[in-house]
């Protein structure tokens, strides 16, 4: 019996029952993100290019066609070699990210799902045309922001859902800074 018991201890605790819906929602937000993104970017290219920005909200949002061969705020122009590197290296970082990451809750699997797919929705455009497609522009009233996309929006949004998920306190250590409430 007591060999039965430290068999059992030893044993690492079993995934079997989180790891396929966390992974469906990596992935499939990922795949959403991509299939959004490279949509919104071919209706843009398809509408926009060679036309005046758009209004779609007064001054406030507008549609503009850019083809962005940098990052953001135009730094780094035509150097789509890196960044095909970097994006190669970022989705590699978050697929073994998340690969290695214990069970952990609905909002760190929404990030990291948004980053991977805006990461591959940028890198589909710069391997296949050398340049990111851009259209979403908040206008003149706030010339100094870049116009950006789907992509772009699913980074931004993931990174800061990663941020609140790492600043946001797990159950266990709520529980453990209120060891009192436990018992009722």
């Amino acid at each position: 019996m007591v060999n039965n018991t430290v068999s059992t201890l030893r044993t690492p605790p079993s995934r079997t029952g989180g790891f396929p819906l966390r992974g469906l929602l990596f992935l499939g937000v990922a795949a959403a993100v991509v299939v959004a993104d490279q949509i919104t970017k071919r209706l843009a290219d398809d509408r926009l290019r060679g036309q005046r920005s758009v209004p779609v909200v007064d001054d406030i949002l507008r549609l503009t066609y850019v083809e962005n061969r940098g990052a953001a705020f135009g730094a780094l122009q035509d150097q789509t070699t890196f960044f095909v590197l970097v994006g190669i290296l970022v989705i590699g970082v978050i697929a073994a990210s998340y690969r290695y990451l214990p069970r952990s809750g609905f909002l760190l699997h929404l990030a990291l799902g948004l980053q991977l797919g805006g990461a591959i929705g940028n890198l589909v455009d710069r391997v296949r045309q050398g340049y990111v497609v851009d259209f979403v522009d908040f206008g003149y009233r706030a010339n100094w922001w870049p116009v950006f996309n789907v992509a772009d929006s699913a980074i931004v949004i993931g990174v800061a859902l990663l941020a609140l998920n790492a600043l946001s306190p797990s159950p266990a250590d709520q529980q453990a800074s209120n060891p009192g409430d436990a018992g009722g």
